[in-house]
Formats: C-alpha cells, sequence, structure tokens
C-alpha cells in the first residue's frame, strides 16, 4: 500500500467547520435578570456589541428561552452597524440554515463582511466557500487569496488547508517549501492533517531531506488524534521498518485502528496478516471478514483476495459461484490478478458456465497490463488452440512476454518452442538458454528438458554428467519423469555405481505420481527381487498400476502373472483379456503369447488359424521365436487355413490406448 504520491491529494475533501464565535462578554449562565434587561436596553439604544452578545444567548438559550429568529434579528440590527462578530455569526446561520432558509450565497455575503474587518474564522470559511463552489463562483486563487490570510492569524485550518494548496499547486503555484512551512504551523497547534501531511513530506523528502523517522514522529502524533491515514502510514512503517524498528505486531494494531475507523486500504491488508499470520496469530475466517469489509467499499485488492478465500474454502465455505462474483467485481476494475482469474473460473467452468472464449478475452485483458501469470496461461491457449484458433505466433509472442518478465513457466514454454520450432525457427541454443533460465528458477520441466538437452547434445556438447545433474535437481523437484530417469540410472549403473535400492526408491518416488513406466519398472524390481525383497504380489499390483493407465509392457507381464499364477490366482481368461490389450498396442510378446495360448487351447478354444496370424504378427514386430512358431505350426495346417491367417495378419493394425481403453472394464 504506497504512501501518498507526490502531487495527489494530501486530504481528498474538506469539509466547512463552522463554529459560531462570541465576539462580545457574555453573562454566566446564572445572570440575574437585571442584568439581561441593562442589556437589552443597551442594546436597544443601538449597541453593536450588546446586540451581538444578546443574539448568542438567544441562540445559545443561555438566560432566555432559545429563540434562533430572534438571535438572527439581534445579529441583524449589529451587523449593519458593521460589528464583524454579528456579521460572522449571520453566516453561520445561513450556512446552516438555521431559522433562515439555507442560503450559501448570502452566509458568503457576510462572512466577506466579517473577513474583510479581519475576523480570522469568517476569512477561513470565506476561503471554504470559494475552495468548494457553495455561494460564490469556485475560485482557487480567492480561496488561496482568503486562507492566507487566516492563516497568518494563526488558523490552524487554514494554516493545513493553504499548505495543501501549495502542495497541489490549486490557486497558487505548486511549492513544496511554502506547503512544508504551512504545515508545520499548523501541525504545531496540533492539526492531525498537518501532522500527517508533514509525515508524508519527510517520507518522500519533499523539500526536506528524506527522513523517515521524522515523518514516523509525525504519523504517531497524528495517528494518536486517529487520523485514520496517519494510522495506515504508520502501520505500513512498522511493517517495513522504515524510521522506527520493524514490528508486525505495533503495524497490525494501527492497521487496525486505521481498518476500524473504514480506511479500506487497512481492512485490506488487515486481511493479508489475518491470512499469513503476520503479527498476529492466523485465522482464515477473521482474514475473510476484514477482506468483505474493504471488498464492499470497492477495494479490487480485497475483492480479488475474497474471491481466492471462497475458491479455496479458506475461512469460508468453498464457494466457486462467490468466488466468481468476487473475481468480477475486481476484475471490472482493472484488477489483472482478478481477471485471469476470472479467465481461470471460464476455463475450467468453475463458479460459472465454462467458456474458453470468454477464458481467453480476461486473461488477454490481463495480459494487457503485464500480469505475467495471464500471459503465460494465454501463449498456452493460443498453442493449443483453446477458444482461439490454434495459432503457435501467438502463443510464441505471448510466451516471450511472460518470459522476459522473469516468469519461469513461460520461460521454460518459450525454451519448448525454441526447440520444436513452433512459432519460431527452430534454435537449440535458445531452447537451451531459456530452459537454463527458468532451471535456474527452480522449474522442475525446465531442468528435466535441460538435462536430455545435455543428455543428447542438443544446442550443447553431450555430457550426460551434467545431464544427469539437471535430473537430479527435477527429480528433487518432485517432476516424475526425471525420477524415473534417475532410477533408470541407478538399475542401469549409468555415469552412477549401480544400486538397486536407489532405483526402487526413484522408481517409487514417481509411481506414487502414477507415472506409468516407473509403476512398471517398480512391478519388475518386485517381480525379479531387485533392491528389494522379492514379491510377486507387489509386482502384480505396480504392473496393473501400469497397465490400467496403457502401458504395454506392464499389461504383457501382468498378463504373464496370470498365466503362471504368480502374485494372482491362475486365470488364463485373465491373461488372453491383458495379452489382447497389449498385442493391440503392438507388444510383439503379447503377440507371440496370444499365439502360443490359441495353438494349445489354453483360456480359449484352440485355434491354429488364429494362433499362426498371432505368431506372423509377433515375428513382424520383431519377437526372435516367433517366425520358428509360425513356420513349425503352419506344417500342420492347409493351405486356405494359411490364406485366412495371412489375410487377418495383414488386415490387423495396431490401435492407440485412447482406441482400446474402452476393454479395460471387462479385465477388471
Amino acid at each position: 500500500m504506497p504512501l501518498t504520491a507526490r502531487g495527489s491529494a494530501l486530504y481528498a475533501l474538506i469539509f466547512l467547520v463552522v463554529v459560531a464565535v462570541v465576539f462580545a462578554i457574555l453573562p454566566g449562565p446564572r445572570a440575574e435578570n437585571n442584568e439581561i434587561a441593562e442589556l437589552r436596553r443597551a442594546a436597544e439604544q443601538g449597541d453593536p456589541k450588546a446586540q451581538c452578545s444578546l443574539g448568542v444567548m438567544y441562540a445559545k438559550g443561555e438566560g432566555v428561552a432559545q429563540d434562533f429568529s430572534k438571535a438572527i434579528e439581534w445579529y441583524r440590527r449589529a451587523a449593519k452597524q458593521d460589528f464583524a462578530g454579528a456579521q460572522y455569526n449571520l453566516g453561520v446561520m445561513y450556512y446552516n440554515g438555521e431559522s433562515v432558509p439555507q442560503d450559501y450565497a448570502q452566509a458568503a455575503e457576510w462572512y466577506r463582511r466579517a473577513a474583510k474587518q479581519g475576523i480570522a474564522e469568517a476569512q477561513h470559511n470565506l476561503g471554504q466557500m470559494y475552495y468548494n463552489g457553495k455561494g460564490v463562483a469556485q475560485d482557487y486563487v480567492q480561496a488561496a487569496k482568503w486562507y492566507r490570510r487566516a492563516a497568518k492569524q494563526g488558523n490552524a485550518d487554514a494554516q493545513s488547508v493553504l499548505g495543501n494548496m501549495y502542495y497541489n499547486g490549486k490557486g497558487v503555484v505548486q511549492d513544496y517549501t511554502e506547503a512544508l512551512e504551512w504545515f508545520r504551523r499548523a501541525a504545531e497547534q496540533g492539526d492531525a492533517r498537518s501532522q500527517y501531511s508533514l509525515g508524508v513530506m519527510y517520507y518522500n523528502g519533499e523539500s526536506v531531506p528524506q527522513d523517515y523517522a521524522q515523518a514516523a514522529e509525525w504519523y504517531q502524533r497524528a495517528a494518536q488524534q486517529d487520523n485514520s491515514s496517519a494510522q495506515l502510514n504508520l502501520g505500513i512503517m512498522y511493517d517495513s521498518g522504515k524510521g522506527v524498528d520493524q514490528d508486525f505486531a505495533k503495524a497490525f494494531e494501527w492497521y487496525r485502528r486505521a481498518a476500524e475507523q473504514g480506511i479500506a486500504s487497512a481492512q485490506f491488508i488487515l486481511g493479508v496478516m489475518y491470512y499469513s499470520g503476520k503479527g498476529v496469530d492466523q485465522d482464515f475466517a477473521k482474514a475473510a471478514e476484514w477482506y468483505r469489509r474493504a471488498a464492499e467499499q470497492g477495494d479490487a485488492s480485497a475483492q480479488s483476495n475474497l474471491g481466492v478465500m471462497y475458491y479455496d474454502g479458506k475461512g469460508v465455505a468453498q464457494d466457486f459461484v462467490q468466488a466468481a462474483e468476487w473475481y468480477r467485481r475486481a476484475a471490472e476494475q482493472g484488477n489483472s490478478s482478478a481477471q485471469s482469474a476470472l479467465g481461470r473460473a471460464y476455463a475450467t467452468g468453475k463458479g460459472v458456465a465454462q467458456d474458453y472464449a470468454q477464458a481467453v478475452a480476461w486473461y488477454r485483458r490481463a495480459a494487457e497490463q503485464d500480469y505475467a501469470p495471464a500471459q503465460y496461461i494465454l501463449g498456452g491457449m493460443h498453442y493449443y488452440g483453446m477458444g482461439v484458433t490454434q495459432n503457435f505466433s501467438e502463443a510464441f509472442k505471448w510466451f516471450r512476454r511472460a518470459a522476459k518478465q522473469g516468469n519461469a513457466d513461460a520461460q521454460f514454454s518459450f525454451g519448448l518452442m525454441y526447440e520444436k520450432g513452433k512459432g519460431v525457427t527452430q534454435n537449440f541454443s535458445k531452447a537451451i538458454e531459456w530452459y537454463r533460465r527458468a532451471a535456474e528458477q527452480d522449474n522442475a520441466k525446465a531442468q528435466f528438458n535441460l538435462g536430455v538437452m545435455y543428455d543428447k547434445g542438443k544446442g550443447v556438447s553431450q555430457n550426460h554428467s551434467e545431464a544427469n545433474e539437471w535430473y537430479r535437481r527435477a527429480a528433487e523437484r518432485g517432476l516424475a519423469q526425471a525420477q524415473y530417469n534417475i532410477g533408470l540410472m541407478y538399475e542401469k549403473g549409468e555415469d552412477v555405481s549401480q544400486d538397486y535400492a536407489q532405483a526402487v526408491e526413484w522408481y517409487r518416488r514417481a509411481a506414487q505420481q502414477d507415472y506409468a513406466l516407473a509403476q512398471h519398472n517398480l512391478g519388475a524390481m518386485y517381480d525379479k527381487g531387485k533392491g528389494v525383497a522379492q514379491d510377486y504380489s507387489k509386482a502384480a499390483k505396480w504392473y496393473r498400476r501400469a497397465a490400467e493407465q496403457g502401458d504395454a509392457k506392464a499389461q504383457f507381464n501382468l498378463g504373464t502373472m496370470y498365466l503362471m499364477g504368480e502374485g494372482v490366482s491362475q486365470d488364463y481368461s485373465k491373461a488372453i483379456e491383458w495379452y489382447r490389450l497389449a498385442s493391440g498396442q503392438g507388444n510383439a510378446q503379447a503377440l507371440f503369447n496370444l499365439g502360443v495360448m490359441y495353438e494349445k487351447g489354453e483360456g480359449v478354444p484352440q485355434d491354429h488359424i488364429a494362433a499362426h496370424t498371432f505368431f506372423i504378427l509377433a515375428d513382424a514386430n520383431g519377437h526372435k521365436n516367433a517366425g520358428k512358431a509360425r513356420d513349425r505350426l503352419a506344417a500342420t495346417m492347409t493351405a486356405d487355413q494359411i490364406a485366412e491367417s495371412q489375410r487377418r495378419a495383414h488386415a490387423w493394425k495396431p490401435k492407440t490406448w485412447e482406441e482400446l481403453k474402452g476393454q479395460l472394464d471387462r479385465t477388471r
């Protein structure tokens, strides 16, 4: 939350405070009737001082029944004799509409008469009327003139406003030195606004050497008088440790005092402190409460954060509709974080109907404000053609803008586009450069890809040690693919001492993230007793998890476990089903075993044509024994049977897992 910046108003609205000033000696509250009678006789004989005093008595109901009409009458009689106090008091009554219709023009006229006679309060009030354009045409030059007259007589309100006018260059040439002088005069009289303004000038180093300690001192004086702006800024100083020892608890206390006076920015900061547990015990419910107070006053940051609370279900019941509503309020005020969050809501269909075009529109609004996360996502939407026509050049543009701001995800994607040559000419050196930038920010995908580049010598000299170092860093960041690679490295003893136990550890980490290749390899380690005690049951468990994700090797191995009854009950039908899924993806071993089972009639009716077909396919897919099995079986078949087998083999085509996985339920 920034302090008041150079040139902005030190306080937004100046209120006209009118205080009736008694310019005559009044009798005490227990004045005798004869004293009042004496005063009345003097007034009736034309004594203006007595007339004004009698008007005050009627206005206040002191010694006489309160009667504003009579007060007006006596003020007017004194005013006609140019008695300044009565002229001022008439101005007050016309301004406030007391016993006369409210009339700012009449108020200004009577203030003017009193002001010309040197009444400081009248000069102040006349300046105020020129400032606000009440009863007179708005005229900052005239306002400054009358404020100056009152200020020179020591009127603190006028000194404060005159300082403000010099600070902002309203009605006078902007002059921080003059502003400082008038603020100081008013501040030393205890004017809280001026004390606050002096704090601002010391904080910013305006016409004085920058001095945070002095700024804090003046803020403190104003804050103790309940000046909410000073309380907010004093909280900021304790928060940042500028001019005072950093103290989050004191910061919290001053923010709280400002927040309770309705300062939205203080309410927002208080929400942040409760959310993070900074200076106070963490309390999401109270964070949400303070965000709500600020949000209902239109504070966009609070609206955005309240949306986050509803989205995450922190401090409030999770409610995506409410989240989207608060995001929208903030987004429409231009809050880039909320615009991005609203884009996410449309992209995911959480709280609003899913609409990729709307998602793109909101991401674009945030991106055009240079909000890097939105630029990155907008790049992704152009890359994949979500809500827009797929356009690699546009994707490249947005990734670049986010990458140059240091967004690690965008740096990774930018590097990927250079590596793949999408939206830009392929350039491995550039890919390396951007992968490295992201990797140094601990982006695990970039670390992994950098490892691959070193492993394959793409854009750099091949260096397996360097590759392994980047794989390890990505693995330690939790990237399953990198963990799998590290496991593979330990299993094979590539650039490290072979260590099956370490291989198992890394495979397990990746497998627990549902990385199918790692699940298969972990199953194989249990199957063979490498790095762990041999355990067919656990082997079957991990093979199954990989197989259900479409891993053909795992499907073959699980089929074999059913065939042999290892880790599962022997079941030829189950073996056939898993072999069929693996063979459908072109797995040569599964094709061969299906051939054997059809030849022997194990789990299926014996069928030499089908068996011969599978042997042909297994041979075509590289199985070393399939050719011999095909020829051996062909010796027992007729020419027509062989022709039919060859026809089936010729018509067979491998399928993707997406095409095959509908069969999975039948294997469970």
